[in-house]
């Protein structure tokens, strides 16, 4: 009856490392929303408040980390258990960053914004990146919270839709620098948004990734996936 009780405090304390870890994806997904917004439409009291929330996405990651930290020593949890505890300190390392991410998003909307020189209705294809690097986060954090390994697989290969678009903006900012230089200095701060946003996919990829391991602890990091003839994600040899 002990170890039922021990295994059930166990079971509820991951339970709840999980929680924390969906809680604070979710602020983290507001963010980046809620930056891609100020820049499409110059509402500058929501940049500031983008910037201001990553005070407390920051103390998400030091209270997640602090609490993986008292399981490890408690539970001295193995296997599968660990797997996740260990994923989860890089999960909420990369939601950290997507926070810084998305704090810089803010940041440079506002500086755009304030001076002017630039009508972003001609970087629609911003908008259009930045709502893909948000579904893909939140695809992410629900394969997170389901431990899904093929969503998780298919979600990675999304990352490829982010990085041509990426190139693409940049292609259109070079031209329009060249066809107006008064635009350059603008122009480089929509470059760092148009950077920030793909980084934002590569963090989501990373997040896949974890719960690949999780599941199968298969570390896919830096390895390429296919898809077999059963349509499932398999890593390439």
């Amino acid at each position: 009856m002990a170890n039922d009780h021990l295994s059930k405090q166990f079971d509820n304390e991951l339970e709840a490392l999980r929680s924390q870890v969906l809680q604070m994806g979710g602020l983290v997904e507001s963010q980046v929303r809620g930056a891609i917004q100020a820049f499409s439409n110059g509402n500058l009291s929501l940049a500031d408040q983008i910037v201001a929330t990553e005070v407390r996405v920051n103390a998400f990651e030091v209270q997640i980390d602090t609490d993986c930290s008292h399981i490890i020593v408690r539970r001295q949890p193995a296997a599968t258990d660990l797997r996740l505890i260990m994923a989860v300190t890089k999960v909420v390392t990369d939601l950290e960053r997507i926070g810084d991410e998305a704090h810089k998003v803010a940041r440079m909307a506002r500086q755009i914004h304030e001076h002017g020189v630039v009508d972003v209705q001609h970087f629609a294809n911003i908008r259009h990146t930045g709502d893909a690097a948000v579904n893909m986060l939140r695809q992410a954090l629900d394969a997170f919270a389901r431990l899904d390994v093929e969503d998780a697989g298919r979600i990675i290969t999304e990352d490829r839709v982010i990085d041509f678009e990426f190139k693409s903006v940049i292609r259109q900012l070079i031209t329009y620098m060249m066809e107006d230089p008064r635009t350059i200095s603008t122009s480089l701060d929509i470059i760092w948004i148009a950077k920030a946003i793909e980084r934002i996919g590569d963090h989501s990829k990373n997040i896949c990734e974890q719960v690949i391991y999780i599941v199968m602890g298969t570390d896919i990091r830096h390895t390429k996936l296919e898809m077999g003839a059963d349509g499932k994600m398999f890593p390439k040899a």
